[in-house]
C-alpha cells in the first residue's frame, strides 16, 4: 500500500491530535502545514519535524495528496473547496460547512473533480463505537426502536484559548459537539427521515473565565440549547439534547433501545468508550468486551480515506455523512425556529462497520 502524502491547513488547538492520531498509519504521512498567522505554522512545523508553507504554496506542491482542513467552521466551506480545486483530496473537520447550500458545494465538487471528501468526526472507528455497532449488527439488542443522545455542559469559555467562536454561526452545541453524537447515530442505526426540535439562545453573551481571557464578554449569535427528535428512516426514534446552558447531568451519553435489549454506549467523543447490556427481563447492566481496537486516534478518518482512494472502496468517514448530519442539523434549527416537523432532503447508506481482528495501525483486512 503506498503512504499518501498529507499537508494541514490550520494549525490551532485540534491539529496536534491529528499530528498523533495519524501517525500509527503507514498509508499516511503528515509532512507540511500552512495556517493563515505564517508564525504559527512555523512554530507547529518546527514541534513536530514538518515543512511550513503559505496556504496558497501548500495548495500549489503537487507531493501533496490529501489536505486536512482544520480551520475554523466558518472557513471550513471556503478551504475545502480551494483544497479540491487544486485537485487534492480533501478531509475537513466538523462540521462540513456551516449552510446546506455550502455543504453541497463541496460534495459537487468534490465529485465532479474525482476527488474524495472526508469529514470529522471519525470516532466511529474507535473500539467503542465498533463495538457497540457489532453488538447491534450480531442481533445483541433486537432491531432497535428508540435511542437518547445527551450532551450538556457550560460552553468552553473557562479552558478554551478561543471560547469566542464556540458562540458565533456555525457553532454552538449543535454543531459543534452535535456532529458526534448525530453521525454514532447513523453509524448505529442507519439514516434519519424526519427532525423536530425546539431551541433558545438563553444568554445574550457569556463572560470568558480562564485565566487569559478573564472578563472578556463572548457575544452569543446561536442557540445555546438545542432538544430534538429523530425519527430513522427504519422507523427508531431518537432524543438528542445539545447544550452549553447546564452545569452539570447525571444522564447517559447515549443509549440504544432494541426490542430485546438495551444498551449504553460510551461517550462519542471519545474511540475507547465502554458499552453496557441490560437484556429483556434482567435487572444487571454487563460489560460488553472490545470487539475492535481502542488504540485509535483523531486523524483515523483521514487514513481510512487513503485506504479508499487506493483501494477503490468507499471511505466510511465520508463527506456523503457529513452532509447527512449536516442536513439533520440545520433542519434541527428549522423546526425550532418554524415550530414543525422537517422532512430531511438527504440520506446516506450506513458506514461500512470495521472488521474484527485489526492490528493496530491497520483500518481494512
Amino acid at each position: 500500500m503506498q503512504t499518501l502524502n498529507v499537508g494541514i491547513i490550520g494549525a490551532g488547538n485540534i491539529a496536534p491530535a491529528y499530528i498523533e492520531g495519524c501517525a500509527p498509519f503507514d498509508v499516511i504521512k503528515i509532512c507540511a502545514c500552512a495556517d493563515i498567522l505564517t508564525e504559527r505554522a512555523e512554530a507547529f512545523a518546527a514541534e513536530h519535524g514538518l515543512a511550513a508553507y503559505s496556504v496558497d504554496d501548500l495548495l500549489a506542491r503537487e507531493d501533496i495528496d490529501i489536505i486536512v482542513n482544520l480551520t475554523i467552521p466558518a472557513a471550513h466551506a471556503d478551504v475545502s473547496l480551494q483544497i479540491i480545486d487544486a485537485g487534492k483530496h480533501a478531509y475537513s473537520e466538523k462540521a462540513l460547512a456551516v449552510t446546506r447550500e455550502d455543504g453541497a458545494k463541496i460534495i459537487q465538487a468534490a465529485e465532479a473533480a474525482g476527488l474524495r471528501m472526508g469529514c470529522a468526526p471519525d470516532t466511529f472507528l474507535g473500539g467503542g463505537l465498533q463495538t457497540a455497532r457489532k453488538a447491534i449488527d450480531d442481533g445483541l439488542i433486537g432491531a432497535p426502536v428508540a435511542a437518547t443522545a445527551v450532551f450538556m455542559a457550560h460552553g468552553p469559555e473557562s479552558w478554551h484559548p478561543n471560547p469566542g467562536i464556540f458562540y458565533q454561526k456555525g457553532a454552538g452545541p449543535l454543531f459543534d459537539m452535535g456532529p458526534y453524537y448525530l453521525t454514532s447515530l447513523v453509524h448505529l442505526m442507519g439514516p434519519v427521515a424526519r427532525v423536530s426540535a425546539s431551541a433558545r439562545k438563553s444568554f445574550g453573551e457569556r463572560i470568558a473565565t480562564s485565566e487569559a481571557l478573564m472578563g472578556q464578554r463572548l457575544p452569543v449569535e446561536v442557540n445555546t440549547h438545542v432538544a430534538g427528535t429523530l425519527e430513522f428512516a427504519s422507523g427508531a426514534i431518537a432524543s438528542v439534547i445539545t447544550s452549553f446552558d447546564v452545569w452539570g447531568h447525571q444522564l447517559p451519553n447515549m443509549e440504544i433501545h432494541g426490542a430485546e435489549a438495551s444498551m449504553s454506549v460510551g461517550d462519542p467523543n471519545h474511540f475507547h468508550g465502554k458499552n453496557h447490556l441490560l437484556k429483556g427481563g434482567t435487572r444487571d447492566w454487563v460489560e460488553i468486551p472490545h470487539s475492535h481496537t481502542i488504540n485509535i486516534g483523531r486523524g483515523a478518518g483521514v487514513a481510512d480515506m487513503a485506504y479508499a482512494i487506493q483501494s477503490g472502496r468507499p471511505h466510511r468517514v465520508s463527506g456523503e455523512l457529513a452532509f447527512h448530519t449536516l442536513d439533520i442539523m440545520c433542519a434541527l434549527e428549522e423546526s425550532a425556529a418554524q415550530g414543525r416537523r422537517i422532512a430531511l432532503e438527504s440520506t446516506v447508506e450506513q458506514p461500512q462497520a470495521l472488521p474484527v481482528g485489526l492490528a493496530d495501525g491497520e483500518l481494512d483486512a
